[in-house]
């Protein structure tokens, strides 16, 4: 029944030029015309929420008045880049911001590969399914409803988990959350804790793509649980740990806004401000849209060059990059 459904094949027509037979390309788009059809909300949505909107970074380069509008605006070349790099905040935004990368790197990165990784090894079905759906539900909850949790665990008057740290160790109490040094600590236990559960998907469907007979063949050679992980399952999701290693790049200067605009305060500030929320309070606060629009632009650049950085490095130690 599906075979009377499908379309019928495409013949390819010689092109002596060319050398190879092609498919002419009306006959190619007519053949998948719902494919294309499909493709066209995805496309629109990035034409008009992605691309549309970059024509807005030329007021990185302008003295933008609104009123003026984008034509009206004085141009003053790298005016504001000038001001970005030699001003007193860069040196502060980008340590916080390195840090909360490297942090990333070192603990939210790993952690979906691990959890992935225990519970394939799990044989019990029910249980594996339930914890998966227990460490699936952080995921769809807001950062608003993360933060207030870390409040009411950590605050220093009625936190469940700063009093019984106080009833335990004793000494004075602790405002976890208001305190610079505990700042960094809280924001990745919140990353952790909200987006591990839902990493693990991708590395959970790169592990179910493993052939059971390579394990059976590899038990038949004497091989233990332990040689196993390490000759097919490490190296069946090792591309996929390397594209995601490549996606993950771009993004490193890129910190969840909402997630630290909700976590900072008067007295975490100092160790609390990022590119991403710097932009929001010197361009939305304090209306210094051409300003906050070249930081913008900085950052996004730098998130160009990792992206291609990593993966050239990716190529180099014999891996398969990205593109």
């Amino acid at each position: 029944m599906a075979t009377d459904l499908a379309p019928p094949p495409v013949k390819a027509v010689p092109d002596p030029e060319r050398g190879p037979a092609r498919v002419p390309i009306r006959t190619a788009l007519l053949r998948y015309r719902w494919l294309y059809l499909m493709l066209v909300p995805g496309l629109a949505y990035f034409v008009v929420f992605k691309y549309l909107p970059m024509y807005g970074l030329t007021i990185a380069f302008q003295d933008f008045v609104p009123f003026l509008g984008y034509s009206g605006s004085e141009w003053v070349g790298f005016k504001h880049f000038e001001e970005l790099f030699t001003g007193p905040d860069f040196g502060r935004l980008l340590s916080n911001t390195l840090i909360l990368a490297l942090l990333t790197v070192i603990f939210v990165f790993p952690a979906p590969i691990i959890v992935a990784l225990m519970l394939n090894e799990l044989r019990v079905s029910v249980l594996k399914r339930s914890i998966q759906s227990l460490i699936y539900i952080p995921h769809f909850l807001s950062w608003t409803i993360v933060a207030s949790l870390t409040y009411l665990l950590f605050a220093v008057d009625f936190g469940v988990i700063a009093n019984f740290i106080h009833e335990v160790f004793g000494g004075p109490r602790t405002d976890y959350v208001a305190q610079a040094d505990w700042f960094r600590p809280i924001i990745i236990m919140q990353t952790l804790w909200k987006s591990t559960g839902w990493g693990t998907i991708i590395y959970l469907a790169a592990l179910a793509s493993v052939d059971p007979n390579l394990y059976e063949a590899a038990r038949m050679d004497g091989a233990g649980r332990r040689r196993q992980f390490w000759h097919i399952t490490l190296p069946a999701i090792r591309p996929t740990i390397v594209v995601m290693a490549i996606l993950t790049s771009g993004n490193l200067l890129d910190a969840s806004f909402e997630q630290i605009w909700l976590m900072t305060n008067s007295l975490n500030r100092s160790v609390a401000d990022v590119f991403d929320s710097y932009v929001y309070y010197i361009g939305i606060t304090q209306g210094a849209f051409s300003y906050s629009t070249a930081v913008g632009l900085f950052k996004g650049l730098a998130g160009v060059v990792l992206i291609f950085g990593s993966n050239w490095l990716a190529k180099r130690l014999g891996q398969r990059g990205l593109f």
